[in-house]
């Protein structure tokens, strides 16, 4: 049954390309303020949900319905690596940018997109690199501006594709604080990304991809990160800890001297094949 403050809710959809799924049926709601982190190994299906709920892929069978009657607006924010850095734009024009759907095509903006666009700067926390060249800026800088482009559309939906990638580990503590910050204004929150310790930290729900074949398992954090499921889906042998109300993940790998050694988590890249 819908929800009335949902924004999207997906029932037994079927993702995939030409009319082949790569998913079982996936039940999933978006809630206003919700945070949802998609993880999984790489070629689980990640992207293709995301390109599914943000609606530039069709579902192949299920339904996608809005309670409040009508598309909720998104607000996308891509891999720093896609970025094209060749362009001389300041932090601001590549900001404005997330103004031009609202704007319309072949219209100026206006003094409201101009102070829309500079209040996304702060409220990413860069208004003073505004006139800085998008190029100059350091990882963590750019991609608050990537963030500022999608806030400056104004969305109810922000979705992130691996926000943290390329950033050092103060950087990508300072990006997902950001980013969970938004919850509290009921902006929703969907985060792609292949680190399993630092999403588990903030995301209240989780959508576990197994790959095709496998399962989606989707609810809150701490029912999906268990070492049994993550064991499942990476074929490797997992160990989630809580540590000062913190997950701590881990792979256990048997050395031959019999004891267990702690493995980098990013190196859970890919499941393990027989």
């Amino acid at each position: 049954m819908n929800q009335p403050g949902n924004l999207i809710e997906l029932r037994q959809v079927l993702v995939g390309y030409q009319h082949q799924p790569i998913l079982p049926p996936i039940d999933l709601t978006i809630a206003p303020g919700s945070f949802l982190g998609v993880v999984g190994p790489n070629g689980s299906g990640k992207t293709t949900l995301v390109r599914t709920i943000l609606g530039l892929l069709k579902p192949i069978a299920g339904t996608i319905t809005f309670p409040a009657r009508q598309k909720p607006k998104f607000g996308y924010v891509p891999q720093r690596a896609s970025v094209d850095l060749s362009f001389p734009l300041t932090a601001f024009e590549v900001t404005l940018m997330g103004r031009y759907g609202l704007i319309g095509m072949g219209r100026r903006p206006k003094a409201e997109d101009t102070k829309r666009t500079l209040a996304a700067l702060a409220d990413v926390g860069i208004p003073e690199l505004a006139e800085r060249p998008f190029h100059a800026l350091s990882g963590g800088q750019r991609q608050r501006v990537l963030v500022a482009r999608a806030l400056a559309s104004e969305p109810e939906i922000l979705v992130l594709d691996e926000p943290t990638t390329g950033l050092d580990l103060p950087a990508e503590r300072s990006m997902l604080d950001l980013v969970a910050s938004f919850t509290a204004r009921k902006l929703a929150v969907v985060m792609v990304s292949h680190q399993l310790a630092a999403v588990s930290d903030y995301a209240k729900d989780l959508a576990l991809l197994g790959g095709a074949g496998e399962p989606v398992e989707i609810g809150p954090r701490e029912e999906i990160l268990t070492s049994a499921r993550l064991t499942k889906v990476y074929g490797r042998p997992i160990v989630v800890r809580a540590v000062d109300g913190h997950a701590v993940i881990f792979v256990e790998h048997e050395c031959h001297t019999g004891d267990f050694e702690k493995l980098d988590p990013a190196t859970l890249a890919e499941p393990k094949t027989t």
